[in-house]
């Protein structure tokens, strides 16, 4: 069974950081690529950062040179570390697999997902 354990999130001041983390089993998660996306409320889920099975790694505009997307592959664990918090950072944060290897950041190519878990940057 596919797993996606997300964890790390919390509650934090404008100008914070927070490490997020996502472990996975029940596939070879070495081979997909992993993305963080995050929901806002009353907004639509949203692409942070993806990182390919090679490394390769694309950011959304509003978190470049804030947000790090890296991977442990010896863990099976994708990490986001988020510096710089701002307050439009709050949402839930979800990680998810996708079917693919290569980079992508297309929503229909996510197919497994965590719970989420929960960032609120206070200002």
């Amino acid at each position: 069974e596919v797993q996606l354990v997300e964890s790390g999130g919390g509650l934090v001041q404008t100008g914070g950081s927070l490490r997020l983390s996502c472990a996975a089993s029940g596939f070879t998660a070495n081979d997909y690529a992993m993305g963080w996306f995050r929901q806002a409320p009353g907004k639509d889920r949203e692409v942070v950062s993806i990182i390919s099975s090679a490394g390769y790694t694309y950011y959304e505009d509003s978190v470049k040179g804030r947000f790090t997307i890296s991977r442990d592959n010896a863990k099976s664990t994708v990490y986001l570390q988020m510096n710089i918090l701002k307050p439009e950072d709050t949402a839930v944060y979800y990680c998810a697999a996708s079917i693919r290897g290569i980079l992508t950041t297309r929503l229909d190519d996510f197919r497994s997902w965590g719970q989420g878990t929960r960032v609120t940057v206070s200002s």
